[in-house]
C-alpha cells in the first residue's frame, strides 16, 4: 500500500509532465493523476503546482522526492543483484595503475585474470598521475600508499614498505650511516622528492637528503644503488630481491616507517557488478 503511486510521483518529478510520465511509465494520463491524488491524500500534503504549462515541485515534495528516488535506486539495486547471480561475469573492465608497480605486479595477475575469465576484456593504462576515475572513464584505479579524501569505495589488496639501502662496496668505501642526521655525509640517490620518510619515537620524520643523481624511475635508482654510486630510499618490489640475493643490503631499519596500503579504488556505484567483483578478488588473493 505504502508503495502505491510512488512510481508515478517519481516520473511526474522528473519529467515535469504528467503526459509524459504517463508515457514513461505506459499508463494513461488519467491513471498517473488519480495515482498521485491519492497519494496526497495519504500524505495529506500538496506534491505538485500544476498550471497549463508548467508541473514544478512544491518544497514538501522536493524532500519527498529525495527519499523516494533512493527508494527505487534500491530496488532497482536488488533486482540487479538477483540478476546478475544467475549470470556469467562478462564484458569491460577499464583499469589503470602505477607504472612500475603495474608491469610487476598487476599486469602479470591480468593476463591470469583474462586466461581464465575469456568472457571478460581488459584495458589497463599505466601512469603515475592520479587520473580521475569517471572523467577517464575507469572502473578500477590502483592507488599506492595513503589515500586522499574522496568518494571513491577502497579495498586493500596488499601492502609495501620502503627500505634504506645500498651495496656492499659502497659500505666499505664510505662507511655506514647509523642515524638519520647521518644521511647529510652519504650520497643519497633521489627521486621526486628531495627528502626521505622515517619514523622515530613513533612520529613521522621526512629528512632532506642531497646527492649526485636525481631520476623519476625507481629502476634507474636501483640500478645506481648496484653500481655502488649511493643509497636509495625505495618500496620493496623494487629491491626485494636484490635484498634477497645479497647484492644490496637494507640499513636504518629501525627507523622504517610503517607498512603503507595497496588499494583498489572504484566509483561509488550503487552496485558493483560481478565482473569487477571478481577482478578486485583475484587481485586480493593473489597480492596479499
Amino acid at each position: 500500500m505504502k508503495w502505491q503511486g510512488i512510481n508515478e510521483f517519481v516520473a511526474v518529478a522528473e519529467n515535469q509532465s504528467f503526459s509524459l510520465a504517463a508515457k514513461h511509465l505506459k499508463i494513461s494520463t488519467a491513471q498517473v493523476s488519480r495515482q498521485i491524488s491519492a497519494l496526497e491524500k495519504r500524505l495529506q500534503v500538496k506534491l505538485f503546482y500544476r498550471t497549463t504549462r508548467k508541473v514544478s515541485l512544491t518544497q514538501e515534495a522536493q524532500l519527498f522526492y529525495q527519499h523516494c528516488r533512493h527508494l527505487l535506486d534500491g530496488l532497482d539495486t536488488a533486482e540487479q543483484a538477483i540478476t546478475n547471480l544467475q549470470s556469467k561475469p562478462q564484458g569491460k573492465i577499464k583499469l589503470t595503475a602505477p607504472v612500475t608497480y603495474g608491469e610487476q605486479k598487476i599486469l602479470p595477475l591480468i593476463n591470469d585474470f583474462v586466461a581464465l575469465n575469456s568472457d571478460i576484456e581488459v584495458t589497463t593504462e599505466l601512469t603515475n598521475n592520479r587520473v580521475d576515475l569517471i572523467d577517464g572513464g575507469f572502473d578500477i584505479a590502483i592507488r599506492l600508499g595513503q589515500l586522499q579524501d574522496s568518494s571513491l569505495i577502497a579495498k586493500k589488496l596488499s601492502q609495501r614498505s620502503n627500505f634504506v639501502c645500498v651495496s656492499e662496496n659502497y659500505l666499505q668505501k664510505h662507511g655506514e650511516a647509523h642515524s638519520l642526521s647521518e644521511l647529510k655525509h652519504h650520497n643519497c640517490l633521489l627521486g621526486t622528492r628531495d627528502y626521505w620518510r622515517f619514523t622515530e619515537q613513533n612520529k613521522e620524520k621526512n629528512i632532506r637528503v642531497k646527492g649526485n643523481l636525481r631520476c623519476n624511475s625507481g629502476l634507474a635508482l636501483v640500478d645506481a644503488a648496484l653500481k655502488d654510486i649511493g643509497i636509495v630510499q625505495l618500496p620493496d618490489y623494487y629491491v626485494q630481491s636484490y635484498i634477497e640475493s645479497g647484492k644490496l643490503v637494507t640499513i636504518l631499519d629501525q627507523f622504517r616507517e610503517p607498512a603503507e596500503g595497496i588499494w583498489a579504488v572504484y566509483p561509488q556505484n550503487r552496485y558493483l557488478s560481478p565482473k569487477i567483483r571478481l577482478l578486485i578478488d583475484h587481485l586480493a588473493e593473489h597480492l596479499k
